[in-house]
């Protein structure tokens, strides 16, 4: 289940087009401990970090799918690949270019 956050948390990251360390200033997770998380080096995701994802605003539609692999589009929670951008993001960590 971890690792699956992992996966998440990256393509949240994808989704929103943030690097590692723009994910780091809104979010203050270290960019190495992202790492760690998303290539599944860590198992365990604490709570705090959940925290700091799902109630910062950029990321809070988010939360709904993060914690539990739902969404509720009418309460405006999405998965990444509803993101606002209309990139289909998945978790196959495929490297997505924006054009434009």
């Amino acid at each position: 289940m971890s690792t699956d956050i992992g996966k998440k948390i990256r393509a949240i990251r994808d989704a929103e087009g943030l690097t590692r360390i723009q994910f780091f200033e809104l979010t203050g997770i270290p960019a190495g401990t992202q790492k760690y998380y998303e290539t599944g080096r860590v198992e365990s995701v604490g709570s705090d970090i959940l925290l700091k994802i799902t109630q910062h605003p950029r990321f809070e539609k988010y939360m709904m799918w993060l914690m539990s692999n739902k969404t509720s589009e009418a309460a405006g929670q999405i998965s990444p690949t509803l993101s606002h951008d209309g990139q289909d993001i998945t978790l196959s960590h495929q490297k997505v270019q924006k054009v434009g």
